[in-house]
């Protein structure tokens, strides 16, 4: 589709959506609840998504580890067999995935990109570690999604440079495409303070297939859009809504706010506007459900 100059619709938030539908942010509830989240990947199917996104985000052996000491203290007093739950949980999210194209007839014909975020909160570019930990970390995230059978690694939230790369190296290993998307800030930066525009350069330098904005409020994204258009495929995938957290750390999901949730139509407006600018790629991000994805579809046909 990319290739021959048409849109790509991405689908929405998965983790704000199963804590809308009343599941407990636990092992990103595939262990509790793997129907309702099979149900979210065909409600975006049905909503007209040309790519599903796996409900791997954050879901790594280090978010486990991180809870001990080390993994030697986690081995001493942590349930049995946590070295190798976050394998498991990401080969099971995979199948649900997989489940839901095969119960729409999708199968073979939209993708599954596998998801992968920052080794810490992707909010918080101060604890990201340095190159050679990050260089490990998502070379093994990546080769674990793309023996699971995603179609393309999707690097989410990406918050400072150095990571980024690291990301995008350890993704390019594994052969299959790549794309990342990055979190800007209201003055234009990364997260990290970072040039936006130098990290969309130099994730392309480094054979990435897209980039794009997420992470972020429709008018931080709208503002900063035009900072990734030059080049390989761009997009956008904006937050709606407000995090409201008991905590920050990526295991114990914070809750989302949508008091003031923007309606579909109001989305799909602004996204509207971003494909006139040149975005070739939109989605959606925290917040985001079905409804959003649907009127977007219904304006770009």
């Amino acid at each position: 589709m990319l290739s021959n100059g048409g849109h790509v619709l991405l689908d929405g938030a998965i983790g704000t959506e199963l804590i809308r539908r009343g599941v407990r942010w636990r092992q990103h509830g595939i262990e509790d609840a793997p129907d309702v989240i099979r149900q979210i990947h065909v409600d975006y199917l049905n909503a007209g998504a040309d790519v599903i996104t796996s409900h791997t985000f954050n879901l790594t052996k280090r978010n486990f580890i991180n809870f001990f000491r080390d993994a030697e203290h986690m081995a001493e007093i942590g349930a049995p067999d946590l070295d190798r739950k976050a394998t498991d949980l990401c080969r099971s999210a995979m199948t649900l995935a997989k489940e839901a194209l095969q119960e729409t007839n999708k199968a073979g014909t939209v993708p599954i990109a596998g998801s992968i975020s920052t080794m810490n909160h992707p909010f918080r570019p101060d604890l990201s570690p340095d190159a050679e930990e990050c260089s490990d970390h998502h070379r093994e995230c990546s080769e674990l999604l793309a023996d699971a059978g995603a179609d393309f690694i999707f690097l989410e939230g990406m918050n400072n440079i150095t990571e980024m790369t690291e990301a995008v190296r350890g993704a390019k290993g594994t052969g299959l495409p790549v794309w990342v998307s990055l979190i800007p800030d209201t003055a234009g930066n990364l997260l990290s303070g970072e040039s936006l525009n130098e990290a969309a350069a130099i994730a392309r330098k480094e054979s990435t297939d897209a980039v794009l904005l997420s992470g972020a409020p429709l008018s931080t994204i709208s503002d900063n859009l035009s900072a990734i258009l030059n080049g390989t495929p761009s997009g956008a995938q904006a937050t709606v809504g407000r995090y409201s957290p008991p905590s920050w750390k990526p295991d114990f999901y914070p809750r989302f706010d949508d008091t003031h949730l923007t309606t579909p139509e109001q989305y799909a407006e602004v996204a509207e506007k971003w494909f006139a600018n040149g975005a070739r790629i939109v989605g959606g991000s925290s917040g985001t459900a079905s409804e959003h994805i649907a009127a977007i579809r219904g304006r770009i046909g």
